[in-house]
């Protein structure tokens, strides 16, 4: 089976309010062959996520000269919960008025500086005004609309705290935290406020070379005549998924980004990976509405 892409470009995006290298700060890693279709990986550590998105576009252009087509690989989620945007009163599909309420309110400033507790704060007003769904911040901000520590159980109870994608991550070993939680070890909600407006600035400098999945392409196995079009596949990946082991003087960031990007190289080699764009087979049709409309999923969960 002909393989689907070219080269894999998996990037570890960050939430940090100042410039930042090294440790828990923006790595991405591309997987591509050399002329003799040999697989190797460079990987790249930038200070802000301003630098992280030229980085990304430029990578994406060289290969589009190429003729090359890249499977982008970003660590922050897609989608929220199911009812989400509903609850925001937004009109539209739920992801795409999602996007878009996330970039008209998020501020992302060329040094790192950035409002997303603020818009935490707005959202948990609008949707519940109260301080839920969206939890967690450091001391200093906190307010009426969004506190240090997670609510008390049962609050905002007929919010679900999980998209469909991470409950059937958790059945495995693997335990994956809520879009709602803004701060702390490993938590993605910060990441995904600043994350989703770079993903929305990316897809349109690509117009109809570039496409983002589950949302653009259905939630469905993909075939190389799918792709044949694209120069870039943009997909939301989890590195935890895939067991990064760091090499000698190589940060944890650095080998996650590494390893994800390499293990969707032999995906693709092995004929795995457009099986994986696709449902488990017990999905409902109202689960794939539900992905395809508002929740996004996983690559490979």
């Amino acid at each position: 089976m002909a393989r689907l892409f070219d080269a894999y470009v998996v990037a570890d995006w960050t939430a940090a309010e100042t410039k930042k290298l090294g440790d828990t700060s923006l790595w991405i890693g591309v997987a591509k062959r050399d002329v003799r279709f040999r697989l190797y990986t460079e990987t790249h550590n930038v200070a802000t996520r301003a630098e992280g998105e030229a980085l990304l576009a430029s990578i994406l252009q060289d290969h589009r000269k190429r003729g090359d087509r890249v499977l982008v690989g970003l660590d922050f989620n897609f989608g929220y919960p199911v009812g989400t945007a509903a609850r925001l009163k937004l009109d539209g599909t739920p992801w795409n008025s999602m996007w878009k309420f996330i970039a008209s309110n998020v501020v992302d400033k060329a040094d790192n500086t950035n409002n997303r507790y603020q818009v935490a704060a707005k959202m948990n007003r609008l949707m519940t005004d109260e301080a839920w769904p969206l939890w967690g911040a450091p001391a200093k901000q906190a307010q009426r609309w969004l506190t240090t520590t997670k609510p008390p159980v049962g609050a905002g109870a007929d919010i679900p705290e999980f998209r469909a994608t991470e409950n059937a991550a958790r059945k495995g070993r693997l335990q994956p935290k809520s879009v709602w939680q803004m701060h702390g070890a490993g938590a993605v909600g910060g990441q995904t406020l600043v994350g989703i407006p770079a993903v929305r600035r990316l897809l349109e400098s690509l117009g109809s070379s570039g496409a983002v999945w589950p949302f653009g392409t259905g939630w469905r196995a993909l075939s190389p005549e799918d792709v044949e079009p694209l120069s870039a596949l943009v997909v939301e990946v989890w590195p935890s998924m895939f067991d990064a082991k760091p090499n000698e003087g190589e940060f944890k960031d650095q080998a996650q980004v590494r390893s994800t990007a390499e293990a969707l190289a032999h995906m693709d080699e092995a004929g795995d990976l457009a099986k994986a764009f696709g449902p488990p087979k017990d999905a409902t049709p109202e689960l794939i509405a539900q992905v395809e409309q508002e929740e996004g999923w996983i690559l490979g969960v």
